[in-house]
């Protein structure tokens, strides 16, 4: 028997599935188009089309901090496990979190 294998994306057949409404690969451009300052709340919901910047599947639908921009990425920090955790992701994978 063959050993499976166990790479960077793997059990993500549903996480990485868009919507039959929702395919392509540009994503809307006001999406893009938001500016995040220093200490805005963001969420993680990764774009399945875009591969750059893209984090891994542990932290998706995670809520977390803009605490600076390297590029065209934002570093977000967010706490997993009692951890806090430093992640740089591109704007396409970013969500402004809604207070409720």
């Amino acid at each position: 028997m063959v050993k499976a294998s166990q790479g960077l994306r793997h059990k993500t057949r549903t996480l990485l599935k868009k919507d039959v409404r929702e395919r392509g690969g540009v994503p809307p451009l006001s999406i893009l188009m938001i500016d995040y300052k220093v200490g805005d709340k963001v969420s993680v919901v990764p774009n399945p089309a875009i591969h750059s910047g893209m984090p891994h599947r542990r932290f998706f639908g995670k809520i977390g901090t803009i605490v600076g921009r390297c590029g065209r990425a934002y570093t977000v920090e967010l706490f997993l496990g009692g951890k806090k955790k430093l992640l740089y992701v591109m704007p396409e994978h970013l969500r402004p979190h809604k207070q409720s």
